[in-house]
């Protein structure tokens, strides 16, 4: 049972009317998360801009994607893996191997695979990674700047688990299970 209530698209007014008639724009629907959130259009329009800002970054739909997939793994929010399964292939053209792979740190390729694993580490270790441990991206061929937006999508999806979590968000993508994920 959901403890905040998603609203109706058709009964939203002022900024957050507007909010979801931007987003039913883009994704032809206004999923539930987006519309837990309208409850505070403050905040729904912060997540918008602050997602909107991370996709004109260097890393790509498809690794910022991934990173979610991470992400919510290592967070264990049935949500977001939920969501960002269904937008990896539908989206952005994942195969099923790269977000099961994203999900479980598994291989897709040696860059990527770096980035994931830095992803994990920074909600492991709640950003208190280690010198090696940006090293090791770096090294993996990453630039600072992305290793900055890797921080911030690792920081979106936390968001949006704590989110989605709390809200306990009725799913209404296709339902994927949780792995258990170690923690490294």
């Amino acid at each position: 049972m959901t403890r905040l209530n998603a609203l109706e698209p058709e009964q939203a007014s002022g900024k957050a009317k507007e909010l979801f008639t931007t987003i039913n724009g883009k994704l032809g629907m206004v999923p539930n998360m987006m519309r837990t959130m309208g409850n505070s259009p403050a905040l729904l329009g912060g997540y918008l801009n602050f997602s909107s800002a991370l996709g004109e970054g260097t890393l790509g739909a498809k690794l910022g994607t991934l990173i979610a997939l991470t992400v919510a793994e290592a967070n264990q929010c049935q949500y977001c893996a939920s969501a960002h399964s269904f937008i990896g292939k539908n989206l952005n053209g994942l195969d099923e191997n790269k977000i099961e792979a994203a999900r479980v740190l598994g291989h897709i390729d040696q860059r990527t695979d770096a980035a994931l694993l830095f992803a994990n580490k920074l909600v492991n270790k709640r950003g208190h990674v280690t010198d090696e441990d940006v090293e090791s991206v770096l090294a993996a061929g990453f630039t600072q700047g992305e290793v900055g937006e890797i921080i911030g999508h690792v920081a979106i999806n936390t968001f949006t688990i704590y989110f989605n979590n709390t809200a306990k968000t009725l799913i209404d993508f296709p339902v994927v299970a949780l792995h258990q994920t170690a923690v490294i």
